[in-house]
């Protein structure tokens, strides 16, 4: 990884009239931006299906991807819908806020009315064929899903629960509708995708994918692989992921997800997570992966704990699933998320692998003025710097309510001056550190406050939902190029 820098914006936050972002115009758009804003890279927040509380990080698979990302505008190029079936309809009243209700309702009816008119041809066929290994359980999944009312599975019929070959067969027959129906929206995503992804490297945009460390209990991959997960022979889960109190939450965060059963992951070769992993590589430039540290070592909360505050840590797979990987797939690109509550056994697994870590410039101001890992000066080369995560408070709004002393710090820090754009000091100083990579969210590149943060955790409602009114200007291009050449990125 070269010195560069680039934008955290996820595609959902892309301006459009059609109530969120795409992969159509709106992320072509974007990649002209960033090209001339100098930028090298894009990184955004998983691409999958959303699930609980609109969460990119909840999805019903670790495979698919989200309908709801589909351009329409494509589809009626390709005479699948006509114009005058996308305009006119009600995706949402503000433009700045993406309404996800109105929207899955509109884009669901839309992208059945595309199936309907959908003829299958060649191209359509051999990806149902080379993507068999998740998509048919995925579809059917989400086939049965819809039958029962979107329920878990965790609450269907004991035989299609347990997927008793009768009533999987069953379901199939009955459901080869529905089945084919998701199976096409897959094909169309996946088809936008890669011709997305063409044209931003065409751009010398490299875009960096996310994927959570953990699977959704409600989600095709648990429910097509439970022994892989924590789950009893009744398919109940008995562990569940979430991380202790920390600086989000005074009670921990309690995620739900079911853990990896590890010691049966790895008697089968890391198949899973191979899987994962190479899907991930032939989609993105470079992966990060959400909550690194557990695979040193993960928080375990009992399944029927109300709260994250007494669960217990556990040894991960280490060094052992890292080699499998580079074993198998070769030496791949990897950001490790490595924020939190970190031992120094997760430090030594991060220099085993050679993955660069994070650091968080927010958390580099405190109310003691004391150095620390997360203030520009002590970033290593071999690391990714941020302003702020998706986790984060906007710069800008974490500054204006900030405690007095960290405020302080900051604006010493940083170099504040009167009169001039604060969230460009914040920027010029993660740009002028030594990390390879420089990421700044857009909300901190336009210089918003609060109300367009994109996730509080432990919060549910009102998350993942900013978005841009129109495209960044050119005059905020122009000064992130400048900044860009200034400090060699």
């Amino acid at each position: 990884m070269k010195r560069s820098c680039g934008i955290l914006m996820h595609i959902t936050s892309l301006p459009s009239n059609e109530g969120i972002g795409s992969l159509g115009k709106p992320s072509y758009d974007f990649i002209d931006w960033l090209k001339t804003a100098g930028q090298k890279y894009w990184q955004v927040l998983p691409i999958n299906p959303t699930g609980y509380g609109d969460s990119p990080y909840q999805s019903p698979s670790a495979f698919a991807g989200n309908p709801l990302l589909i351009d329409l505008w494509e589809l009626a190029g390709m005479g699948l819908l006509g114009r005058e079936d996308i305009k006119g309809r009600e995706y949402g009243e503000d433009p700045s806020t993406v309404d996800y209700e109105k929207v899955i309702s509109q884009k669901n009816e839309l992208l059945e009315k595309a199936f309907r008119n959908f003829s299958e041809d060649v191209a359509y066929l051999a990806f149902v064929q080379e993507q068999a290994w998740w998509l048919e359980d995925y579809s059917l999944f989400m086939a049965i899903k819809e039958q029962n009312g979107l329920r878990s599975w965790l609450t269907w019929d004991r035989d299609i629960k347990m997927r008793k070959p009768e009533a999987m067969k069953a379901a199939r027959e009955e459901l080869a509708d529905r089945i084919k129906y998701h199976r096409f929206v897959q094909y169309i995503f996946f088809t936008q995708w890669k011709k997305m992804k063409t044209y931003a490297e065409k751009n010398g945009i490299s875009i960096i994918g996310d994927i959570p460390i953990y699977a959704a209990m409600d989600s095709a991959d648990v429910w097509a692989n439970p022994t892989m997960f924590t789950i009893n022979i009744e398919l109940q889960p008995t562990l569940v992921a979430g991380v202790p109190p920390d600086y989000f939450s005074a009670t921990g965060q309690l995620w739900g997800n079911p853990l990896y059963n590890w010691e049966r992951m790895e008697k089968d070769n890391f198949e899973w997570w191979l899987s994962r992993i190479d899907h991930a590589m032939k989609l993105f430039d470079i992966v990060r992966i959400d909550h690194f540290r557990a695979f040193d070592t993960y928080y375990a909360v009992p399944a029927d704990a109300k709260t994250a505050e007494y669960g217990d840590w556990r040894k991960g797979p280490g060094m052992k699933l890292f080699n499998t990987i580079k074993k198998e797939l070769g030496e791949v690109n990897i950001i490790a998320e490595d924020l939190g509550d970190i031992f120094d056994s997760v430090k030594v697994l991060l220099e085993q692998s050679g993955f660069p870590g994070m650091r968080v410039l927010q958390f580099g101001f405190n109310n003691e003025h004391a150095d620390n890992s997360h203030l520009p000066h002590n970033y290593p080369a071999n690391s990714v710097c941020y302003t702020g995560t998706h986790d984060n408070d906007t710069i800008i709004g974490w500054y204006r309510s900030a405690s007095g002393s960290a405020a302080k710090m900051a604006k010493s820090y940083v170099d504040i001056r009167p009169f001039a754009k604060k969230n460009f000091a914040f920027i010029k100083s993660i740009y002028q550190s030594p990390s390879e990579l420089a990421i700044v969210p857009m909300q901190d590149a336009l210089g918003l406050g609060k109300k367009a943060r994109m996730n509080t955790p432990s919060t549910l409602g009102g998350n993942w939902t900013w978005r841009m009114k129109s495209n960044p200007p050119p005059s905020l291009a122009k000064k992130l190029k400048q900044l860009a050449e200034a400090y060699l990125r």
